[in-house]
């Protein structure tokens, strides 16, 4: 980032990749609310980053509460320029052992969620005179993921929901663009034994876990004015899973 003056929203920032994400902007000069269901996890990250952040409750399946967040901002920091839709969960599964209630959850989180969340933030970003978006998809938005489909699926949808954002708000100067995780070490994969862990990184071109500030590091880049003429792209940060 180039200047102090941004006003950032990162939600799921009570840990992993949001966590680094808040950090990293922070450190950049921006005010950063870290946004997350878990409040006191958020508040207890924005304590330990100082005057620079601030934690709020957010429930990103719900209008009403992107909402009333936005209002809170804007209200106490002014227009919203950079808003980054990281917060999301792993379902395992394949197409025959996964059910239509854990399909459905897993969709309104990493997908409705991240819909609701750019539309909430497009009239405060217009104020500003544009602004920054990025949806932190994942590399199984790229490719098939065996025994993931739901995961892989709500993925596909942030890279779909990127582009077509992108287009439609270039006109307002707000840029859009879905950065693709690979295996990082972040509390969605808390429940892989370790023996599977290095299974999967061991066929990567780079065999090895990533890590949130690897993440964070693109993530601020995009928000920042260095990557103004970046929108609807997608940016890998997986250590060469995707084109393995």
């Amino acid at each position: 980032m180039t200047e102090n003056s941004k006003v950032a929203l990162v939600t799921g920032a009570a840990s992993g990749i949001g966590e680094a994400t808040a950090r990293a902007l922070v450190a950049a000069g921006a005010k950063v609310y870290l946004g997350d269901i878990n409040e006191e996890g958020a508040k207890a990250v924005a304590t330990a980053l100082g005057s620079g952040a601030e934690a709020i409750q957010l429930d990103v399946t719900s209008a009403e509460s992107w909402e009333a967040a936005v209002t809170r901002i804007t209200a106490q920091s002014g227009s919203l320029s950079v808003l980054v839709n990281n917060a999301g969960i792993f379902t395992p599964g394949g197409l025959e052992a996964i059910g239509e209630a854990e399909f459905q959850k897993t969709f309104e989180i990493n997908a409705l969620g991240a819909f609701l969340g750019m539309k909430a933030v497009v009239e405060s970003m217009k104020s500003a005179g544009g602004g920054s978006i990025v949806n932190v998809s994942s590399s199984a938005g790229l490719v098939g993921v065996k025994d993931a489909i739901a995961y892989s699926a709500s993925k596909w949808a942030v890279r779909g929901l990127s582009r077509s954002a992108a287009l439609d708000l270039a006109p307002y100067s707000i840029r859009v663009n879905s950065v693709h995780p690979g295996i990082v070490e972040t509390p969605i994969f808390t429940g892989f034994p370790r023996e599977a862990l290095d299974m999967m990184t061991a066929a990567l071109p780079q065999p090895r876990l990533g890590n949130p500030e690897e993440i964070a590091a693109m993530i601020a880049f995009l928000a920042s004015d260095q990557a103004s003429f970046c929108t609807g792209a997608e940016y890998t940060v997986d250590g060469g899973y995707a084109c393995a």
